[in-house]
């Protein structure tokens, strides 16, 4: 099948399951995100170089891919650290601006956050945020409303944003607890 006259059906493959660690360096107060695929996160304070790094939180998170069921294209999504639902905040932000042009329309509109800082690390492209788009939005059972998924680059103010996270915070373990 040519790959780009396909109407590509997605399916997500490959999940892995770990956290999101964030750091933050005493010395100089840079914040780091990486993804732990170890069973239990790493939590001890370590140096790197001239950086002190503390561990300041730990979600639990799921990697994964998408393949298309038609042509087996396959898309790696290892940049993905968080997806944001968008539900008001400053009148200035460009998200803001896109949740009320959607408004009429029923459009739900996400931020995809990559891993900090993001000017060191990759991040996703317009591509995969449009594959992704197609994936979350060929999963809804309702054709009337749809999601929008924009990149973490378009908030004005990262700091005071009242988008909601949805994540398990401080687990220290991948396991479901045992039933007594």
């Amino acid at each position: 099948m040519d790959k780009t006259k396909c109407g590509h059906q997605w399916e997500m493959v490959n999940t892995r399951s770990g956290f999101i660690i964030t750091e933050i360096c005493h010395k100089c107060s840079l914040i780091t995100t990486y993804f732990s695929s170890e069973e239990h996160p790493p939590l001890e304070e370590y140096r790197d170089g001239e950086h002190f790094w503390n561990v300041m939180s730990s979600s639990q998170s799921v990697q994964f891919d998408l393949r298309c069921r038609l042509c087996k294209t396959q898309v790696s999504f290892d940049e993905l650290s968080a997806l944001m639902l968008c539900t008001s905040c400053k009148k200035d932000c460009k998200v803001f601006e896109l949740l009320e042009r959607g408004q009429g329309h029923s459009v739900w509109v996400y931020v995809a956050f990559g891993f900090k800082p993001y000017k060191d690390k990759r991040q996703l492209t317009g591509e995969k945020l449009g594959i992704l788009e197609d994936y979350f939005n060929m999963k809804r059972k309702s054709t009337k409303s749809s999601i929008k998924i924009v990149s973490h680059e378009l908030i004005y103010d990262e700091d005071s944003c009242m988008g909601g996270f949805i994540m398990d915070e401080f687990l220290l373990s991948l396991d479901a607890p045992a039933n007594k």
